[in-house]
């Protein structure tokens, strides 16, 4: 099978079933040239054993996930999270990936002062900004939908995660667009545009919103086409913003995991070209 969208990136945790080889040769098999990576498989494997094998398979790392959670109040917590970061970022840079997906952290336990966990990510990343720059990688804060806010991201809205990115230079830290966090938000085709004139959108991610929610929502993602997203009106808006670069499907959903990686990926592509463009 040849023949994948040109800018089709296949995010691993959609084929989660897949070692980090089966990925990579199923992904050349198929002629998809990009493939978003995930920092725990990757690790499992090896960080060089993974860039060796992506490198010589001709593909590129569109982007490494995950860095991030912030928002821990006290110093030990705050240290070991700079730490933690600063080897996504070296993990980043081997792999060729010049995106690190920030998720950045929810409530720490008793707290309920969004602002200052918000801040509390500007301070850490005063200090991680210049480090990335430094290893070519570029940090990309991905705003999570509302629901996440209290355990896995305060950053909720795309003018959110600007609003922090801006303190920093463009060539630093910039913004991850993901369809199935941002699509019910009016301000979004606004927040796009100015996003696309500082420059900041560094990945652009799909997935769709399936109804009824299942009762593990972070593992409730739909597959193209099968929700209530317009996934090619959401492709446009990031491409009038400017964006040209590769656009990861990133679909968390056991139902996907429990096919065959092969089936899954050639359900990808068709879906893909039918609802994305």
């Amino acid at each position: 099978m040849t023949g994948a969208p040109a800018r089709l990136s296949l995010n691993q945790e959609t084929v989660r079933q897949w070692s980090v080889p089966e990925l990579v040769a199923g992904c050349a098999a198929a002629g998809v040239a990009a493939v978003g990576l995930w920092r725990d498989p990757v690790r499992a494997f090896g960080v060089r054993r993974t860039a060796k094998l992506v490198a010589e398979a001709g593909i590129r790392v569109s982007s490494l996930c995950r860095g991030g959670f912030f928002t821990a109040a006290d110093p030990a917590g705050r240290a070991a999270a700079l730490d933690d970061n600063r080897r996504a970022v070296e993990e980043a840079a081997e792999l060729g990936a010049d995106t690190l997906v920030l998720v950045s952290g929810g409530l720490p336990d008793g707290d309920r002062d969004l602002i200052g966990a918000r801040r509390r990510i500007v301070g850490i990343l005063g200090e991680l900004a210049p480090w990335a720059a430094a290893h070519g990688v570029r940090l990309g804060i991905e705003p999570l939908h509302p629901m996440f806010a209290s355990d896995r991201c305060v950053v909720s809205t795309l003018g959110q995660a600007l609003d922090i990115a801006e303190e920093f230079p463009a060539d630093q830290v910039g913004v991850v667009a993901d369809s199935y966090h941002l699509w019910w938000d009016e301000r979004l085709p606004t927040q796009l545009r100015r996003a696309g004139d500082g420059g900041r959108i560094l990945s652009v991610q799909v997935a769709d919103w399936v109804t009824p929610l299942p009762e593990g929502v972070l593992l409730g993602r739909g597959q193209l086409g099968d929700g209530s997203i317009d996934l090619r009106g959401f492709r446009e808006l990031t491409d009038a913003a400017g964006y040209r670069g590769p656009v990861e499907v990133e679909i968390f959903q056991p139902g996907l995991w429990a096919r065959d990686g092969a089936e899954v990926l050639r359900e990808v592509i068709e879906r893909y070209r039918a609802h994305v463009g």
